[in-house]
């Protein structure tokens, strides 16, 4: 295996948080591989790119030569993750749990090495256990170390219900390391405290605690909220070839840096050299292109990336948009503005009104592709192509106003 040194450069890359580094050098040290865990609870058929990051830092330590265990929650599923919520989540069905869990298996492949890959299921241990295992286990955490998390302490003291099941969460994803006997575990900035929760549990089972490296969460194509499906800010790793790369190429300048450092397989030094080379004047959207090409490869093969950038190209650069395309600027005053309202300031319609009937009758297209969220936030520093029914097209910059 790798000196000690040179793995915990590359597992730092793009971590929000490492608790204890320390303790992750002293386990690198032994030189045998780690048990390195991440689990994902099936809520939703299909994977998006803010999904990835972790499955990338899984990948980058399956590289370094440990053992990954990539578990798919169908029993925390029934429960319901409360991390970052201020209502309880709804309950799936095991049917709906059940389908999700097989799409997710097909999917994860496109990162992960298969034959380095162990897919649990922490219905293998949850789903047998009895009455008395589970008052045992809720024994060993008090309500009030609960209400330290946030989520939960804001909810109890604005009068909002916490259902007793939303509390077992945190419990079983903790004695899910128990189970796997766990050496680290990987996690976004939300479920810090679920992972440190997996610590305690294995230390009052007898067991070494496991190391926690949390990922931050991915911004959407907004770079404003985490990427999510019910927002629309989302990249699917199932879409479309030509849908992804239009996606990517939607982005702004300076959220590709985050997503070149959070997404990208790409060096740290390679990437260092690209932001050199924008500084010096290189066009910040051929680096755009190089992004969009990996992560479409990635996904979809080397063809497929290559014929999306053509497609892109060909839509947006050779005549298929007006030859007097009209080029607007619109300055905002925060960090994000609103499709709609964008597009009543670009002069593109006449109010915000028109623009959301519009948008939910398919009838706006932002870089090509339909728009389809009356609410999605447009960054300052971005530039897209909208066009307005059949004729009415216009190149949209947004500028962050100046005091």
């Amino acid at each position: 295996m790798r000196p000690v040194a040179e793995q915990m450069i590359e597992l730092r890359r793009g971590a929000d948080e490492i608790l204890l580094e320390a303790g992750l050098e002293r386990k690198l040290a032994r030189g045998k591989p780690l048990r390195v865990k991440a689990g994902f609870d099936p809520t939703a058929p299909d994977l998006h790119l803010g999904h990835t990051v972790l499955i990338n830092k899984m990948r980058q330590f399956q590289d370094l030569g440990h053992e990954v265990i990539f578990l798919i929650g169908d029993f925390t599923g029934l429960i319901g993750d409360p991390s970052g919520r201020n209502a309880t989540r709804p309950r799936l069905t095991p049917e709906d749990v059940q389908a999700n869990a097989r799409t997710y298996e097909q999917q994860i492949f496109k990162i992960l090495d298969r034959e380095r890959t162990l897919i649990d299921f922490n219905s293998r241990w949850m789903g047998g256990m009895s009455a008395v295992g589970l008052i045992e286990l809720a024994a060993k955490h008090t309500v009030a170390r609960m209400l330290e998390r946030d989520d939960f302490n804001k909810r109890f003291r604005a009068g909002q219900p916490i259902a007793i099941h939303e509390f077992l969460y945190p419990l079983v994803q903790g004695y899910d390391s128990v189970a796997l006997k766990a050496d680290v575990e990987l996690g976004g900035t939300d479920q810090k405290f679920n992972l440190l929760v997996g610590r305690q549990m294995q230390e009052a089972h007898g067991q070494e605690s496991q190391v926690v490296l949390t990922m931050p969460l991915l911004e959407g194509l907004d770079g404003v909220q985490k990427m999510s499906k019910s927002l629309g800010n989302y990249v699917g790793i199932a879409e479309p070839p030509d849908d992804m790369f239009g996606k990517l190429m939607s982005i702004s300048d300076d959220l590709m840096w985050r997503y070149y450092e959070l997404l990208s397989f790409r060096s740290s030094a390679d990437i260092s050299k690209l932001r050199q080379q924008v500084a010096d004047g290189r066009n910040p959207r051929d680096v755009k292109f190089e992004l969009a090409s990996e992560i479409v490869e990635r996904f979809h093969g080397k063809p497929a990336a290559q014929a999306a950038q053509a497609e892109f190209i060909a839509r947006f650069q050779k005549g298929q948009l007006p030859a007097d395309l009209r080029k607007v600027t619109v300055e905002i005053t925060g960090a994000t503005i609103a499709a709609s309202n964008l597009l009543k300031e670009a002069g593109l319609v006449n109010s915000t009104s028109s623009a959301y009937r519009l948008i939910e009758q398919g009838g706006v297209r932002m870089d090509g592709e339909k728009l389809t969220n009356s609410k999605l936030m447009v960054s300052s520093g971005s530039t897209h192509v909208f066009q307005v029914g059949k004729r009415e097209f216009a190149e949209v910059t947004v500028r962050t106003r100046s005091n």
